[in-house]
């Protein structure tokens, strides 16, 4: 008795079998690739690889991908090399050696592997942190130093800070007077306050300000966009280590990066168009924010990049919002908590604040010269847990060992510890 069966045709059959061959040649050329790398490199590979993914499946197990680098630097040395994908990458677990990545060849390590995160959501590649070593990234940084982190254009913006720090405080003394009892969660005010000051430092006016429930929703969506954008850009992507799914977007990386780039260009854009109909009318202020000094200073003439003016100055202002709100409000949170676990601590400072300052008066910038023991302990806290596990991905720019444009990842193993 005959048995067919009408779903697999001739064609199909001919489709499995190119699948098959195109398979089998991206193995043997792996195999090629990894054999010829050995015989040139003199650093240890890890064993364990598997075809086309390399050791991803090593590191997607229930433990962290630190706890697993850590073990394998124990059994391979302080340096030695995987496969993320079809990506060679290197691993370094002493800090000898990530000191002179950093340091003396720190030019060679200045730049970042393309990534998913890095085109859509950094305006493909036009925020700072995102984009490659050039005179683009050279050129936007010197902009950022000198109009935003310089001492004297801190000096100039240091009202902005006092009046919103101050405003935060006036908030939640009002909420206590009005219910006389405050529930406050803490991580959202800091952010709140971060947001704040660093929007008025970079487009003049601030986050928070809402006065109808349509701008508390679209404030509050914001935050939520800039908190999914950090989520993202250090979330991994399949296609990152296997360009070839890309098409499929495993996992929706894809999707939810467009979808949180468009509520964030939809911000900067406004912010753009605002500050492009004031300079039309003559209504710039004396006190210039970053925004306004951009769109002074870059032009379509230049060479140095192949973005349009208002994608730079978008992706310039956003990068500086993102960095600051995100790495102080962390930062500050991790500090409290510590500063709640060590009881003592708050008691020296308090102590010191008394004799220095008085409870008349509030604390002031200025005043930091003179607490001794409050700037120890605020320069202890970050030692005493780490605020973050960040884990730098960079590009080595020159021929290490031979095999052209290597991706370098640079992990430390005392995160392990």
């Amino acid at each position: 008795m005959l048995f067919s069966c009408p779903f697999f045709t001739n064609s199909m059959a001919s489709i499995f079998t190119t699948f098959m061959f195109i398979f089998f040649l991206i193995w043997i050329s792996r195999r090629v690739q990894r054999t010829a790398t050995k015989q040139r490199s003199v650093l240890p590979e890890a064993g364990g690889a598997w075809p086309l993914i390399g050791h991803l499946h090593r590191l997607g197990r229930s433990k962290p991908a630190h706890i697993t680098l850590g073990n394998m630097a124990e059994k391979y040395g302080p340096i030695f090399t995987i496969w993320l994908g079809v990506h060679r990458t290197i691993i370094v677990s002493s800090w000898e050696i990530a000191k002179e990545c950093f340091t003396t060849n720190d030019k060679a390590f200045a730049n970042r592997p393309k990534g998913l995160a890095l085109e859509i959501l950094g305006y493909n590649y036009a925020l700072i942190g995102f984009s490659p070593y050039g005179p683009y990234w050279r050129q936007m940084r010197k902009m950022v130093t000198l109009e935003v982190l310089s001492n004297h254009r801190l000096e100039t913006l240091k009202h902005i800070r006092q009046a919103e720090v101050n405003d935060s405080i006036k908030e939640i003394h009002e909420q206590l007077v009005k219910n006389n009892n405050v529930l406050l969660e803490m991580e959202r005010w800091l952010e709140s306050t971060a947001l704040n000051i660093i929007c008025r430092m970079v487009v003049g006016q601030r986050f928070g300000k809402a006065t109808t429930k349509v701008e508390n929703d679209r404030n509050d969506q914001c935050r939520k966009a800039l908190r999914k954008f950090m989520d993202l850009s250090g979330e991994f992507v399949v296609s990152d280590a296997l360009p070839y799914l890309r098409r499929l977007d495993v996992g929706g990386s894809e999707k939810a990066m467009k979808k949180t780039a468009k509520e964030l260009d939809d911000v900067t854009k406004e912010w753009l168009e605002e500050h492009k109909q004031r300079k039309i009318s003559g209504g710039v202020k004396e006190h210039q924010d970053f925004m306004d000094v951009m769109l002074s200073i870059v032009t379509d003439d230049d060479e140095t990049s192949s973005h349009d003016v208002d994608t730079i100055v978008k992706a310039t202002c956003l990068n500086l919002i993102l960095a600051a709100s995100d790495t102080s409000t962390i930062t500050l949170t991790w500090a409290l908590s510590l500063l709640l676990n060590n009881p003592e601590t708050i008691t020296k400072a308090q102590e010191e604040l008394d004799i220095h300052i008085g409870r008349e008066r509030q604390v002031k910038e200025s005043d930091m010269k003179n607490l001794r023991k409050v700037e120890l302990q605020t320069r202890k806290l970050p030692h005493l847990k780490f605020i973050s596990l960040l884990a730098f991905m960079l590009k080595y720019m020159h021929n290490l060992t031979r095999v052209e444009e290597e991706i370098v990842r640079i992990l430390s193993k005392r995160l392990r510890d």
